[in-house]
């Protein structure tokens, strides 16, 4: 399908210094924006245009460009990384919006995320969380072959789709309680399903989520909003095998 000219779009922007300071939406109009530009390409655009303007442009974050870093974390109207499904705010093309669109762009909603300015969150909380638990000790040296423990495939496969999470926060941004239950969940996951990890399994899931509450993320209620809307399709059941080594590991104290 050949792209075509958005000719006008409205752009509801939040506006804020910093965490201490008040915010606001400030509204702009760009103009002759083809469908197969990226949400982020249009965000330069805009910058261009208020630069031009001798204006201050829009902070927003972003690093790959290619949906694997997790930092571009926008709510873009009313949902996490946008309309799209299984996509993140860079792989967001123009084409999910028609002309004329008014599109409303905000940051993550989260008091464990505080505002660094404008569109920017500050998401070391969840490096907080990973620092906890989220790794395996090892005696460093050479590097096994990757076939010398054996695993059954289906393990591994589970492994591999808890290891998707890309730490962005969409989870987190759009559950009512602003819960890290998925994220951690992935994360405690991902080990919990491999030998490896299995020697620390009691004092990871104890750890991480004792910072997760620490950090003042909510509490779960099974709504499954974070499923719905996390750009890697994480399921909630890691969210049950994260609750099943946790009880493991308080039972065992």
């Amino acid at each position: 399908m050949a792209d075509t000219i958005l000719k006008e779009l409205t752009l509801k922007v939040w506006r804020q210094k910093d965490a201490k300071s008040k915010g606001g939406f400030e509204t702009y109009k760009v103009h002759d924006i083809s469908t197969g530009t990226s949400f982020l390409e249009m965000l330069d655009i805009l910058n261009e245009q208020l630069v031009s303007e001798n204006k201050e442009p829009v902070a927003f974050d972003h690093d790959c460009r290619e949906g694997i870093c997790g930092m571009c974390s926008l709510f873009i109207d009313g949902r996490a990384h946008g309309p799209d499904d299984d996509v993140t705010t860079c792989q967001l093309h123009m084409r999910r919006f028609k002309d004329g669109a008014t599109i409303t762009i905000e940051p993550w909603r989260s008091g464990a995320f505080p505002v660094i300015k404008d569109l920017i969150v500050d998401r070391n909380a969840f490096e907080k969380i990973q620092q906890a638990g989220g790794y395996v000790s090892v005696n460093t040296g050479g590097v096994p072959d990757a076939n010398a423990i054996p695993i059954a495939n289906e393990k591994a496969e589970e492994a591999m789709d808890a290891a998707a999470c890309i730490g962005c926060g969409a989870c987190v941004a759009t559950c009512k309680n602003s819960s890290a239950m998925l994220f951690v969940a992935a994360k405690v996951s991902q080990f919990a399903l491999l030998p490896q990890g299995k020697i620390e399994a009691a004092r990871r899931a104890k750890a991480m989520v004792a910072k997760m509450d620490e950090l003042g993320f909510g509490n779960c209620t099974n709504t499954g909003a974070c499923e719905a809307e996390c750009p890697k399709s994480i399921s909630i059941e890691h969210i049950a095998r994260l609750n099943r080594e946790y009880l493991k590991a308080k039972l065992k104290d």
